[in-house]
């Protein structure tokens, strides 16, 4: 790709402490983790392949040398390396649990940088959501309730057309679901990551393990105060 040491570790390139807390949670919980094992400026999962972001060029400074005038042919071969089955293994998933008679929550973990293109961040977490207030509505108490600073629908938003891994399998199926959004320097070392992974572990235990679809697409967005 083209990038020197620095960039390939930056936030650009990966969700830093995202990883190691999804891999924390699904071992204390016992429950399924499916993680995308490439940067993701080789390819984005999280974005639609037309997103010009799905292949990032440039971004808080870092130009990618190895994104720069990618033909489609190239374009197609990450997608259908890494993007294409990383969403396959995520169907599999979901598909495996349905033979099982059992409705998966799909909580989608990401990290987000302290400081973006100079500015600070405040939040501390983000709860990101569209269809789904209700399971929205849990994290975010539960997280507030921890002490945090948590954004609704901040510091990103979850309504369409971002999040696409939400959109693409739990929006379309009816599936419980939620984003989160940790900030970086809170999981940057093994103790922040068993930190925040106690925390979260009571708030999973917590979700119903049966939410009416219809509640979900039914729920509306608060007024705004």
């Amino acid at each position: 790709m083209g990038l020197d040491p620095f960039a390939r570790r930056c936030h650009l390139a990966v969700d830093i402490g995202a990883g190691a807390l999804t891999e924390a949670l699904a071992e204390s919980l016992g429950v399924t983790a499916v993680l995308c094992e490439y940067s993701r400026l080789i390819v984005d999962c999280n974005r639609q392949l037309m997103d010009p972001g799905a292949f990032l060029e440039f971004g808080d400074g870092v130009v990618v040398p190895g994104n720069r005038n990618l033909h489609q042919e190239d374009k197609d071969l990450r997608a259908n390396s890494i993007y294409w089955p990383y969403h396959a293994a995520i169907d599999n998933e979901i598909k495996r649990f349905a033979e099982l008679g059992v409705e998966p929550v799909f909580v989608s973990i990401h990290s987000f940088a302290p400081v973006m293109n100079g500015d600070s961040r405040t939040w501390e977490m983000g709860v990101l959501w569209d269809k789904d207030r209700l399971t929205a509505e849990i994290f975010i108490n539960g997280l507030r309730e921890a002490g945090y600073l948590v954004g609704d629908n901040e510091p990103y938003s979850g309504k369409a057309p971002q999040d696409f891994t939400i959109d693409q399998h739990a929006e379309t199926i009816g599936l419980p679901h939620v984003g989160i959004e940790i900030r970086q320097d809170l999981i940057f070392r093994a103790d922040g990551v068993q930190r925040i992974a106690e925390v979260m572990h009571s708030i999973v235990g917590s979700v119903p393990t049966q939410i009416n679809p219809t509640d979900i697409a039914s729920r509306q967005p608060p007024k705004s105060a």
